[in-house]
């Protein structure tokens, strides 16, 4: 078993490059980290170029043998763990991780969903991810971003989504408004939420909706609002105004699935 002990191998330098946005962005790759999202990687047979593995992992087992028999199949590298520590991005890291190729197949949205999740403007890492997971568990298969929303190969939303990134379409929209204007014209009615309504995210019907999440700070944006066919607000019981973004959306989406179970 060969392993790599130099910083300055070509291959440890590329991989360390994918921290940045603009290399992800050009090589169309980013990481996935951890013994679970490799697992989930290969279950659901995402394009993996390669996996890297800190040869203190080999020697201490904590990798399952069946994992390591389907591991075994791919291009496996091998490091010392002052390398692994170069590359990682987590703080106690597990001593593997992996490269992947971003699904770029299928960039137009399905317009046979029941609902279309739609983020104008996320910016938080954790909130991006756990919306993905969130949208994921509904079994709804894709979402569409705003340019503005955070990248979603970032290895904090690649974590947080556990595994749901390789099950979702993920659709970047260059001009969100024209394609909301679209998702009319194909028969869904818009969904924002706000401040200025009287309607409840309980008051309406989620057939054939796009709904959309606003940023953290501002909402939804005004271009956004001025062509939904729904405002509505969660309804607050206490002197909070707002809730995390992650937390609205999981109430929304779970109201469609309320109701669609109970049809």
């Amino acid at each position: 078993m060969q392993v790599i002990t130099s910083k300055d191998n070509e291959l440890v330098k590329n991989i360390k490059k994918l921290k940045e946005k603009k290399y992800r962005d050009s090589t169309g790759k980013y990481i996935v980290e951890g013994i679970k999202m490799i697992e989930e990687a290969i279950n659901e047979k995402a394009e993996i170029e390669s996996i890297v593995i800190c040869e203190d992992c080999i020697k201490d087992g904590s990798i399952d043998k069946k994992l390591m028999y389907e591991i075994a199949k791919l291009n496996c590298i091998y490091v010392t763990s002052k390398i692994f520590g170069l590359i990682t991005d987590v703080s106690n890291p597990q001593g593997i991780l992996a490269v992947v190729k971003r699904n770029i197949n299928n960039q137009k949205i399905n317009y046979e969903e029941d609902v279309i999740i739609v983020l104008d403007g996320i910016q938080d890492p954790g909130n991006l991810g756990t919306i993905l997971r969130t949208v994921d568990s509904a079994n709804l298969k894709q979402i569409v971003l705003s340019k503005e929303t955070a990248d979603v190969f970032n290895s904090k939303v690649v974590r947080s989504t556990m595994g749901a990134i390789f099950r979702l379409n993920i659709i970047r929209s260059d001009d969100l408004v024209a394609d909301l204007l679209k998702m009319k014209k194909n028969g869904y009615g818009v969904v924002v939420t706000a401040l200025d309504t009287d309607d409840s995210v309980y008051d309406i019907d989620y057939m054939k909706k796009a709904i959309v999440i606003g940023n953290e700070a501002n909402g939804v944006s005004k271009e956004v609002q001025d062509i939904a066919d729904n405002k509505v607000k969660i309804p607050m019981l206490g002197k909070t105004e707002s809730l995390n973004a992650s937390v609205a959306a999981g109430i929304m989406v779970y109201e469609y699935v309320r109701k669609k179970l109970g049809k």
